[in-house]
């Protein structure tokens, strides 16, 4: 069987209201769009889907990752969402795309890309996770619960398959390098790095073999830009079962709605709520941040699905949680631990309050 790639890209190309979720007109467009070059044959399938005002585009097809073709077709669609939500005068249209014209590649011209290629097994079940109101480190937690817990997945210790352990592919955002750290042997070195979860990201995970287990999008648009335009809002791909983690385990992290950087102005501490697609609309304060899960089984390249995998009772008092240490960590105000450290406000408006105060410090 010859391989199938999946890329899910997404961007924040304008929110209804404010920045809490996305207009119906930009998903009309956006299938419209991807149903055109289905049809034409540089597809085999796609789904689209919004957590928060990110768009999500999820596709396959047989180009590979990285391919100038696909990245090309979803750079023109945000731009085309983009001038439909100038019309409606949706806020921060086209908020996510930092370039003037297309460079070959999305990665670095501000929407965020998780990709891979893969042999499709005898059966291939997937899940696409998407957050809002928070960044690519968000995912370094659940990934190591997944991959690297046994508290978390019993596979790790009951199924032989799954034994030998995964590497993770760890990326320094500042320095642009990446470390391959093996699990069990480097694990005391890996959450050394990944606790830094806004300086170290997870951005590929593998089986020994070499075959890839997790996608995720590793795009800071602060470091991009410069200055703050908005959380990176990242997702992420996910193959479970057959010597991979079940779909159990790669949701039950979920479960504890743990501290991520975000929120209001991208420059908050707050817990993650998983939700539907229904509820994945963040308006309390601009959050608190959301994670949505999407089901698929691959077939031919084709998707079956989407379930809703949030959108079942038994992450109720996940939800409930998460409004209580919301309650909680809200009344800090401006204070730290609620707003983020100095040394992650560099890229927000904060500079230009302190540049204001600069000559009255003596």
């Amino acid at each position: 069987m010859s391989k199938i790639t999946l890329s899910v890209i997404k961007a924040d190309v304008g929110g209804f209201v404010g920045h809490s979720s996305m207009h119906p007109n930009l998903i009309t467009k956006a299938i419209q769009i991807l149903d055109e070059h289905k049809s034409k044959g540089l597809l085999v399938d796609f789904h689209v889907s919004h957590c928060g005002d990110d768009l999500e585009l999820i596709m396959s097809h047989r180009l590979g990752d990285d391919s100038e073709e696909i990245h090309k077709m979803a750079w023109d669609l945000f731009v085309e969402c983009t001038n439909v939500a100038k019309e409606l005068k949706l806020y921060g249209a086209g908020q996510d795309l930092l370039a003037d014209a297309f460079s070959g590649n999305v990665k670095g011209m501000g929407p965020g890309c998780a990709e891979m290629t893969i042999e499709e097994r005898k059966s291939e079940p997937v899940i696409i996770f998407a957050a809002d109101k928070t960044s690519p480190g968000a995912w370094n937690l659940p990934l190591y619960k997944m991959f690297a817990d046994p508290f978390n997945t019993i596979g790790l210790v009951i199924d032989p398959s799954m034994h030998e352990g995964f590497t993770f592919d760890v990326l320094d955002i500042f320095e642009n390098k990446t470390v391959k750290l093996n699990s069990p042997e480097d694990i005391y070195d890996l959450l050394c790095l990944i606790g830094a979860s806004e300086h170290y990201i997870i951005k590929g995970i593998y089986k020994k073999s070499g075959e890839i287990a997790a996608a995720t999008s590793t795009q800071k648009l602060n470091l991009m830009a410069g200055r703050y335009v908005g959380k990176d809002d990242p997702v992420m791909i996910i193959r479970c079962q057959s010597g991979l983690p079940a779909v159990g385990e790669v949701l039950e992290p979920f479960a504890m709605p743990h501290m991520v950087a975000g929120w209001m102005r991208g420059s908050h501490w707050g817990p993650l709520m998983p939700v539907s697609v229904e509820d994945a609309n963040p308006t309390r304060f601009d959050g608190p941040p959301r994670v949505i899960a999407l089901g698929f089984q691959i077939t031919n390249g084709t998707f079956i699905g989407p379930r809703d995998m949030f959108a079942d009772p038994s992450y109720d008092l996940a939800r409930q949680q998460t409004n209580e240490v919301a309650n909680y960590i809200r009344l800090h105000g401006p204070f730290e631990p609620q707003r983020l450290p100095l040394s992650d406000m560099e890229y927000t408006t904060l500079p230009g309050v302190l540049k204001k105060l600069k000559d009255r410090f003596k």
